[in-house]
């Protein structure tokens, strides 16, 4: 399904969902904040079942039987790197060339945390990788034992 429409929407679909799942914990902390909390529960709520439905999108997009640890890792590696590389120096210049000085500081920071998560999973990265070459030599290394039973 790779680069066809359908992933295309998948992805869309997904996005969608889960700004809706943020945008309706925020409004929900808002009703809480102006003294409703059946209308922050109902937010609540239906934010839960948003996060459901992009589950379900994503289940399509990265089915689980093509994943493995070291292409999680590598995925979102990717999406840190292109957020903190290119999204977000991109929407600092329009900020700035639109004078919304809270925004170019939002994306500057933004861009800063998303560096930091990448460097994060690359590290992760590296300590899975070690991992198992470990694993793979004590694998060898209990085949050889039972061979030789």
């Amino acid at each position: 399904m790779k680069n066809t429409q359908t992933q295309k929407n998948l992805e869309a679909a997904f996005a969608g969902e889960s700004m809706a799942y943020q945008r309706y914990l925020y409004f929900g902390k808002l009703a809480r904040q102006l003294g409703n909390l059946e209308v922050a529960e109902l937010f609540e709520n239906t934010a839960k079942q948003e996060t459901a439905h992009a589950f379900a999108h994503l289940d399509l997009v990265y089915a689980s039987e093509k994943m493995t640890v070291q292409k999680l890792l590598q995925i979102a590696i990717e999406g840190e790197l292109h957020e903190s590389n290119y999204m977000y120096p991109e929407f600092e210049k329009t900020a700035l060339d639109e004078a919304q000085i809270d925004a170019v500081l939002e994306f500057q920071e933004q861009a800063l945390e998303s560096k930091d998560h990448a460097e994060i999973f690359q590290k992760a990265a590296k300590r899975f990788k070690s991992l198992a070459f470990v694993e793979k030599h004590h694998a060898k290394k209990y085949q050889e034992a039972l061979e030789i039973l």
